[in-house]
């Protein structure tokens, strides 16, 4: 089987991209559910705060695994052939089977997504361990992007695991033909220090000028997990694309669409899509830039 995909990329690149969307699906019930789980477990560590917490959450077994996944309008349970990752959305033209009601563009756009780039990995990597980390990254980015889009917290339930998965590959450096991921232990520790204390520093000059908070602690965890998997060498290139792509973004909603400017942005989906571009281009990025400037 090794051999066959290490011959025949294109093969290894389907196959990434058919698991891929079976992950994405998996990455549906984790978007939803994971916050919720987080809201259940503050709820009942700290009694004193149930009114400022939701009292509407499900009761009863709530996991990653149970209960079975339900249509949110009907409570209509939903069967295998309905939760087939794309296809199941449009045998059913968008509907649930029972009440009718409209299924979000979201569940396929996540599955597609999260296929998406984990054929590109496999594509741009070749078959080994190090597509099979960049894949696993990149889910885990999908996951954490999208939870801090909708809630505006990144879990460290996601997040601490994959600063320590960083480091344990540094462990297994050098990995034979693996370029980008598999660093030294000296650039994943140092990256990983420098990650966290970078925005942390940026946050405490925030605070401590405009006496409120810029970021939340989850964004220097993030970016302490990217340069474990990254090294150091990468934080600058992160740090300079999520800060651009955020700027243009924020300013964009706010003329275009009226946003209040008080409100919050996340700041986690620019750190996650400026750490997955990194890994495959910032090698060329910065080769490139400095070719211009010599």
């Amino acid at each position: 089987m090794a051999e066959m995909f290490a011959e025949a990329p294109a093969i290894f690149v389907a196959v990434a991209f058919a698991f891929a969307l079976m992950i994405g699906s998996f990455l549906n019930v984790v978007i939803y559910r994971l916050p919720i789980m987080m809201q259940r477990e503050w709820r009942d560590q700290c009694a004193e705060l149930d009114e400022a917490l939701p009292t509407d959450l499900p009761e009863g077994r709530f996991n990653l695994v149970v209960p079975r996944s339900r249509c949110p309008s009907c409570g209509q349970l939903i069967k295998a052939w309905q939760n087939i990752p794309v296809l199941s959305y449009l045998l059913l033209s968008a509907r649930c089977a029972n009440c009718q009601k409209s299924i979000s563009v979201r569940y396929p756009l996540v599955e597609m997504l999260t296929a998406l780039l984990a054929a590109w990995c496999a594509w741009h990597f070749g078959f080994g361990w190090e597509a099979l980390m960049a894949i696993g990254l990149s889910c885990a980015l999908v996951a954490v992007s999208l939870i801090d889009i909708d809630h505006q917290l990144i879990p460290d339930s996601i997040v601490l695991p994959l600063l320590w998965v960083g480091l344990i590959m540094s462990l297994f450096h050098p990995m034979a033909g693996a370029e980008t991921l598999f660093i030294s232990s000296r650039d994943a520790i140092i990256g990983a220090l420098a990650g966290y204390l970078s925005l942390w520093a940026v946050y405490q000059l925030f605070k401590l000028i405009t006496g409120k908070e810029g970021m939340g602690y989850g964004d220097f965890k993030l970016l302490a997990a990217l340069g474990a998997w990254l090294g150091w060498q990468s934080l600058h290139i992160i740090i300079l694309l999520s800060a651009v792509v955020g700027a243009i973004v924020g300013i964009a909603m706010i003329v275009l669409r009226g946003r209040d400017r008080q409100l919050p942005i996340p700041f986690g989906p620019y750190l996650a899509a400026a750490g997955w571009i990194t890994m495959l281009y910032g090698d060329a990025m910065w080769n490139a830039y400095l070719n211009k400037i010599q």
